[in-house]
């Protein structure tokens, strides 16, 4: 999206990373190009066909995922204000989560409906099209523009997954991922055009409850993951609910260094937020909280005092209590900040 806007909290990146997301950027418009042309083409020939009809739909949910990215990279640049000072970082958790909720709710209708055609035995037909004084069979056009729907999403979507991963986006990884498998949508929808042609008048509601069901899974997915990220769950795995690798690393290192200390890890977009705190007082200790907020202490559970230049010695888990400097500084520079009114010291990573 054209117009960058500076903002001066933004976290330094490598070069490379943001080399990924212009390239991501451009995919993503270069996908909405696309999708819109498929959609166009395979409106102009829809017929009588569910399956089709399913697949139709299916690509027009797809134009949410590119949309959504190119509007959350606009807003994640924002700089932070009093209404929102920790900035707009989480803006694609929030696209993941509505992009996946429509999935999940059309494709929820959309399996109740291929499921109705099956129970009432519905018998679909397809007609035919006049093309320079021939007639046609429109079974044929749709089925040229289900293959035609196929080869661009399948394309963009291998290379957006690769990128996906450098800059760590759940919008674009299950974007790519959903374009890259568009391959088996068109492969049912087509299937299920040819079984009305055979005279398989239960062939194509068949195919529709196939599309429905991958849009349904889709959606559920998502939605679970989304959830999950909103919630300050710990950061997972593009496309898991295993935890990421990289945020255990963080626990094992923080882990050294702040020896039987309470450690939080939480992501913030494409980024890491860490707290360390006293694992005696994992919250802000009651007096500390009246001193702040009087009679409303209750709800301040914690403050974090971010620590940003030099490191204290690591401590390892076999040494001995009170044998290790280290150690004896690690727990100095706890309760240093416990002293501070703080509850808790953060790392930022």
């Amino acid at each position: 999206m054209s117009g960058h806007i500076s903002n001066p909290m933004d976290p330094r990146r490598p070069p490379e990373v943001d080399k990924a997301l212009h390239e991501a950027e451009r995919l993503e418009w270069q996908t909405l190009f696309w999708l819109v042309a498929i959609v166009i083409v395979m409106g102009v020939v829809a017929g009588g066909s569910q399956a089709f009809r399913t697949a139709w739909i299916e690509d027009m949910l797809s134009l949410l995922a590119p949309a959504f990215f190119l509007i959350t990279r606009w807003i994640e640049r924002l700089p932070p204000s009093k209404e929102f000072p920790y900035g707009f970082f989480r803006a694609g958790s929030l696209a993941f989560f509505l992009s996946a909720a429509a999935l999940a709710a059309i494709g929820g209708f959309l399996l109740y409906e291929g499921a109705m055609g099956l129970i009432k035995m519905e018998h679909p037909s397809i007609g035919s099209r006049t093309i320079f004084e021939h007639q046609v069979w429109l079974g044929w056009l749709m089925i040229g523009a289900l293959v035609f729907s196929v080869i661009p999403p399948v394309i963009l979507g291998r290379k957006k997954r690769k990128l996906a991963r450098q800059i760590n986006d759940e919008v674009l990884y299950i974007d790519a991922d959903t374009n890259a498998a568009d391959w088996q949508t068109g492969v049912a929808g087509i299937a299920g055009v040819l079984g009305i042609a055979l005279g398989l008048w239960w062939a194509d509601s068949a195919m529709a409850v196939l599309i429905s069901l991958s849009i349904l899974k889709d959606g559920l997915t998502g939605l679970r993951l989304s959830t999950t990220s909103l919630l300050d769950g710990a950061p997972r795995k593009l496309g898991s609910m295993e935890i990421e690798p990289d945020a255990d690393r963080i626990l094992d290192a923080l882990g050294e260094r702040y020896h039987g200390a309470h450690i939080q890890i939480r992501e913030t977009g494409r980024y890491f937020r860490a707290m360390v705190s006293p694992q005696e007082t994992p919250h802000l200790p009651q007096d500390m909280a009246e001193e702040l907020l009087d009679k409303d202490h209750w709800r301040l559970i914690e403050v974090g005092v971010a620590q940003r230049g030099s490191w204290p010695p690591p401590v390892h888990r076999g040494d001995k209590p009170g044998g290790q400097a280290g150690k004896s500084k690690a727990h100095d520079a706890m309760r240093d900040s416990s002293k501070a009114g703080s509850g808790d010291r953060t790392e930022s990573s």
